[in-house]
């Protein structure tokens, strides 16, 4: 699979490296970002927090929009 941001711009020798965990295209080394998540889980009723955050896959149109 290719990269679609290099696509779009002109570029498609890029190879994606993953899909975006957020509109599923691929995307490339260079148009992704590696974001951290906590997990939660339930222990009873109270949700407990991962002291490890889990990681995930982001373009850089989708991490845009999650920051506006």
């Amino acid at each position: 699979m290719h990269c679609y941001d290099c696509s779009q711009e002109g570029h498609n020798e890029a190879t994606g490296i993953g899909c975006c965990t957020r509109c599923g295209l691929f995307t490339c080394a260079d148009h992704s970002l590696i974001m951290r998540s906590p997990v939660q889980r339930p222990i009873g009723v109270i949700p407990m927090t991962s002291a490890l955050p889990a990681r995930r896959l982001v373009c850089g149109a989708c991490r845009t929009a999650e920051a506006a």
